[in-house]
């Protein structure tokens, strides 16, 4: 039997820091050659950017699959994608996938099991990245921002292997155990809880863990292969325990629920994304607290994009996740011609944020 090439899926919330941890691994990756699918909900991919800075050989490879339909019924690139990487899997030993922050891991892992990708490639494990700052000041809790974005949260969590905590260079031990404690109430059948710092993960924590790894009985591991996955359309399956491949270290035997692997966006229309662009100059501090102030003003969970900046000659980075915004000056690229921003929001107004961003810089945005 031929050796499948392992496949590792990291999932998270909008902001939680996932494409920071696969630029980490792909810095680390000491000898491996990897391939990278990066999945983004919008129309414009700022995080293949962003991993392509760190992809500095030919022994990466990304792949851009855009606005967060990856792996779901009317996408019709991820198969043939992930069929091109089996069919030079000699140059391939690792794939890593990024999904939307707004999507469930478990159409991926699904069609991992199927009969078109089971004989070539295998589930290595299923990382959960947590912003644990934004967790411990309760914004995943049912009843604050809104009710589907605890509810995503939580099926992401339920659907991984491993949880990183991410974001916890300022925080101290007692927040940490705290943090672990409030995530395994949430998803107590989480195997492993993996920390962070400063963004990076050790590479022997992250590729090559073969938690999804079938081997022969006695060893506590047993793997049950599905004679027929369902079809991306089908209905619940009756019993889940059908879609089960591992058990543990003596641990229960758990599903990851891929009878709910709809995206939120797709299931709630409140789901927006949208870009604004300005062709004017933009002083960063300035930009900065007007962006801060549209942050205030409308439902925007997520935003990150490029600045054209006032007597810089190279392109800005600006990130934010609910009010808290980074600006990233230096970066290694050419500034670019024009500023340009994507936002992701629930419910969120795109002629509003441009009016607020407009007359805060008094550039315009549109």
């Amino acid at each position: 039997m031929k050796q499948r090439i392992p496949v590792t899926i990291v999932t998270g919330f909008l902001g939680s820091g996932k494409t920071t941890l696969l630029r980490g691994l792909v810095q680390r990756r000491q000898s491996r050659r990897l391939a990278l699918l990066i999945n983004e909900f919008g129309e414009v991919s700022i995080d293949g950017a962003l991993v392509r800075e760190s992809a500095d050989d030919e022994q990466v490879e990304i792949i851009e699959l855009s606005h967060g339909l990856i792996a779901y019924g009317d996408d019709q690139r991820f198969l043939p994608a992930m069929r091109a990487l089996a069919a030079r899997r000699a140059t391939v030993d690792h794939v890593l996938i990024e999904t939307s922050g707004l999507a469930l891991p478990t159409a991926v892992m699904e069609l991992l099991q199927g009969p078109e990708l089971a004989d070539d490639f295998i589930l290595d494990a299923t990382f959960a990245v947590v912003d644990t700052p934004l967790l411990l000041s309760d914004q995943f809790e049912h009843g604050s921002c809104n009710g589907a974005a605890a509810s995503l949260f939580e099926q992401q969590l339920e659907a991984a292997d491993v949880v990183v905590l991410n974001k916890i260079d300022a925080l101290d031990e007692d927040a940490l155990l705290h943090a672990e404690a409030r995530l395994r109430g949430r998803a107590p059948k989480v195997r492993f809880f993996e920390l962070a710092h400063e963004g990076l993960l050790d590479i022997r924590l992250a590729l090559g863990l073969r938690l999804h790894q079938p081997v022969l009985s006695g060893h506590g591991h047993s793997y049950q292969p599905v004679a027929a996955m369902p079809d991306p359309k089908a209905s619940v399956l009756a019993r889940h325990t059908l879609l089960n491949g591992h058990a543990h270290s003596g641990l229960a035997a758990h599903n990851h629920g891929l009878s709910t692997h709809k995206h939120f966006h797709e299931q709630d229309p409140g789901w927006l994304s949208f870009v604004l662009r300005s062709d004017a100059e933009q002083e960063p501090e300035r930009f900065r607290a007007a962006l801060a102030e549209a942050l205030r003003a409308e439902p925007i969970l997520r935003c990150k994009g490029f600045l054209a900046a006032t007597g810089a000659s190279r392109e800005v980075l600006v990130q934010a996740v609910r009010t808290r915004v980074s600006v990233e000056m230096d970066r290694p690229k050419p500034r670019p011609r024009r500023s340009e921003m994507v936002f992701i929001g629930y419910h969120s107004s795109r002629s509003k944020v441009a009016a607020i961003l407009s007359g805060a810089t008094g550039t315009t945005w549109r």
